[in-house]
């Protein structure tokens, strides 16, 4: 007997519907995120390829004054120096951030033994467009709701594949059965997948919701409002008070080299008077036992202050520090050891999503969790494919008692409360399959 005729009354079938829906609502958006997240592990070797014959210098000695790079940058480009990142390696070069007077941005790799400019892209760089296309950001508010709601089906996917993996009446925890023109090969090829993966998978989803546009800044701002999250803010507080077009401008530029439990702090104030220069700040920085690698921001207001920050590879490597910019004195050193419990986990949890935490383990591991969910992907349809019935691609038929079937969309619904876009688009699924249900049950349409 089939687990279908033996389970179709009841939970097991109203599960395996939904399962369903899951996968059909989110595979290709889940494929192409596997994909270019898959692309981002390897953010450093794949610029290294692309930007070969300026990502390597000879070094020669020390560097050249900073002030006097970025005058030469400057003079080169015809553009503003607004950002520069100096790497740990003394063999790599240098990058900065170029920002022509219409506002626009590119991404500059300099020599900073001879002061060289070697040249320039795009803002960012090659791996900045896979993470926009990760994101979806290239789709605006749109994209980034619609990556919160894949990371929400996500989790549901994965809870009720575990479910419908439960082994019954001697099927195997682990194993394929069958040769490949079967549809038992196919259903537990993707179930084997789906079980060794689920951990990483669910893990994945969770540690990705903080950079979604609705559920993250919820977050955010609930963890900053219970003082588990940043240090105090030294700026105004920008859940109190709407940001000044300072902090907008100055945010804006800064938000990529800052932690993301700092991304929302509003900037202290500086005080006016003759700027300090890019060489006492860094040397400042130094005398705080801030070393490479790190990222320093140039104010872009009167009002701004020098932002220095390690560059993250560890959740405890953050580190920031605003410096004044007429005085040179430190206005905030905010270090790992001052957040909150909640903000540590959650950089902890982004570190390790980015495959960063642990080293190569941790990466590798991450890597088979983007593999897994394109096998999954894969197979999904194949198996949609080998279950038709009639020769029509058809959903799992409804359960006989219905009582089951709105005690698990109760369920679906539950947790679309802790997510509300994935919740609204739960109900619309509910709503479309009501509809549709009745509109084939007035056909005569088995349902």
């Amino acid at each position: 007997m089939s687990a279908r005729s033996a389970t179709g009354s009841g939970f097991y079938q109203a599960v395996w519907r939904w399962h369903f829906y899951a996968g059909l609502i989110v595979l290709p958006v889940l494929l192409w995120m596997a994909i270019t997240g898959a692309l981002y592990l390897y953010k450093p070797e794949i610029e290294r390829l692309v930007y070969a014959d300026w990502s390597h210098v000879e070094p020669r000695g020390e560097p050249l004054a900073l002030s006097a790079i970025i005058a030469g940058v400057e003079r080169a480009s015809g553009q503003r120096v607004s950002q520069i990142m100096r790497p740990a390696d003394p063999a790599t070069s240098w990058r900065m951030t170029l920002q022509a007077p219409d506002s626009t941005r590119s991404l500059a790799f300099v020599d900073p033994y001879r002061g060289a400019l070697l040249g320039t892209t795009q803002a960012g760089g090659i791996m900045q467009t896979v993470r926009d296309l990760h994101s979806l950001i290239i789709a605006g508010p749109i994209g980034n709701a619609v990556v919160e709601i894949v990371a929400g089906w996500a989790i549901l996917l994965v809870l009720t594949g575990l479910y419908l993996w439960w082994p019954r009446r001697g099927s195997p925890v682990v194993g394929v059965r069958g040769g490949a023109s079967g549809r038992l090969f196919w259903r537990d090829l993707h179930a084997s997948t789906g079980l060794l993966a689920s951990a990483v998978i669910l893990f994945l989803a969770i540690t990705g919701l903080p950079w979604s546009g609705f559920a993250g800044k919820q977050l955010q701002g609930w963890v900053a409002r219970a003082e588990l999250g940043r240090p105090k803010s030294p700026g105004p507080n920008p859940w109190e008070a709407p940001a000044t077009q300072a902090h907008q401008a100055h945010d804006h530029a800064v938000k990529d080299s800052l932690p993301w439990s700092m991304q929302e702090a509003a900037p202290p104030v500086a005080s006016a008077g003759h700027d300090i220069g890019v060489d006492q700040v860094v040397e400042v920085a130094s005398t705080r036992g801030l070393s490479a690698p790190w990222s320093l921001t140039r104010p872009l207001t009167n009002s701004a202050p020098y932002l220095v920050s390690q560059t993250v590879t560890r959740a405890q490597d953050a580190r920031v520090i605003y410096i004044d910019t007429a005085s040179g004195a430190d206005m905030q050193d905010a270090r790992f050891a001052h957040f909150g419990i909640g903000a540590r986990a959650i950089e902890w949890g982004i570190a390790t999503h980015q495959g960063q935490q642990y080293g190569e383990i941790n990466r590798t591991l991450m890597l088979l969790g983007c593999l897994a969910i394109i096998m999954l992907c894969a197979t999904a349809p194949v198996l949609w494919w080998k279950r038709r019935r009639g020769g029509r691609l058809d959903a799992p038929a409804r359960p006989v008692d219905r009582r089951k079937a709105r005690g698990v969309a109760a369920m679906m619904l539950a947790v679309g409360l802790c997510l509300p876009l994935t919740g609204l688009t739960v109900l619309g699924a509910l709503l479309v399959d009501a509809l549709v249900m009745r509109g084939r049950s007035k056909a005569g349409v088995p349902t």
